[in-house]
């Protein structure tokens, strides 16, 4: 059958095998370092709800790529207007549009109708607005974000949908390797209570990091992955991909009994772990279009 000539083709060829897929891991790395990620989340609304249209518009009417709003806590004049010209200097942003821009530098604070002033003076407080000349995820802007961050002090708090998608950006990043160091502490606690080997899980964990890799660097075909995918795709691969290693190991211990060969046993075991896979899938397929 089949599966039995190809569980002894994988055993007969185990080291071409192995060869083969560590040279693959280099296309891998090179496909998830050239893989954009994308971090805003607008892309996946609606074109027809009104924050799409209201962010063509903006976009498209008013030259306004993104924007975003710096809180500035009670600062004087003087200052403002040094660090409006200080972002002026920065190559992306459009304008830079504050206080003194509409009033002047030279009428004191004191003197502004309360009318107005209480609309843009509040508990000390005022705003800038800043906006870039690329749109609101692109790299560009995000690299603006922090250079406003950096000539900027602890007065200055920068919101917008950019400084957002910025945020967003870092959490990801910094809470994906936390997920990941937490999802293979727990499976090597698991394995270590399923399997009756103490190495064996780490070569299992391996080849399944292996097969992320591989994933991971296959999205260079599709230009860009959100960055939701890519922050709990290695840990869903890690815990759906665990269970069938626990089916290959015991099935080729079982097989250990029948068969004194090794590679035999292996072979017999990848023929029934194969079985299970495509069954389950098949399964799950099944059960995914019975819902469409």
């Amino acid at each position: 059958m089949f599966k039995i000539k190809f569980g002894k083709f994988v055993c007969e060829h185990r080291k071409i095998i192995l060869a083969i897929a560590l040279l693959l891991l280099i296309p891998s790395v090179i496909g998830i370092k050239l893989t954009h990620v994308n971090y805003d989340i607008l892309v996946y609304l609606p074109e027809d709800i009104e924050t799409i249209k209201g962010e063509n518009i903006l976009s498209e009417d008013f030259n306004m790529g993104a924007f975003s709003i710096v809180v500035l806590e009670n600062m004087k004049t003087k200052d403002i207007v040094q660090l409006e010209n200080k972002m002026k200097e920065i190559d992306n942003i459009e304008k830079v549009i504050g206080v003194a821009d509409i009033v002047g530098t030279n009428i004191p604070i004191e003197m502004i109708p309360e009318e107005i002033k209480n609309k843009i003076y509040k508990n000390g407080d005022t705003i800038l607005l800043v906006t870039f000349k690329d749109s609101i995820s692109s790299d560009t802007t995000m690299q603006t974000i922090e250079t406003l961050r950096k000539i900027t002090n602890e007065q200055c708090k920068i919101s917008g949908m950019s400084a957002t998608v910025l945020d967003t950006r870092n959490l990801a990043n910094s809470e994906i390797a936390i997920y990941v160091i937490i999802a293979i502490a727990l499976c090597i606690i698991i394995l270590q209570l399923a399997l009756d080997s103490y190495i064996a899980p780490l070569f299992l964990l391996v080849n399944i990091g292996i097969a992320i890799l591989y994933n991971m660097g296959s999205n260079i075909f599709l230009g860009e992955i959100s960055y939701i995918t890519k922050a709990i795709s290695s840990v869903l691969q890690l815990g759906v991909t665990m269970d069938f290693a626990i089916f290959l190991y015991h099935s080729y211990k079982e097989e250990q009994k029948n068969y004194p060969s090794k590679k035999e046993a292996m072979a017999y075991a990848i023929s029934k772990t194969m079985v299970s896979v495509i069954r389950k899938f098949s399964n799950h397929n099944s059960r995914i279009f019975s819902t469409l």
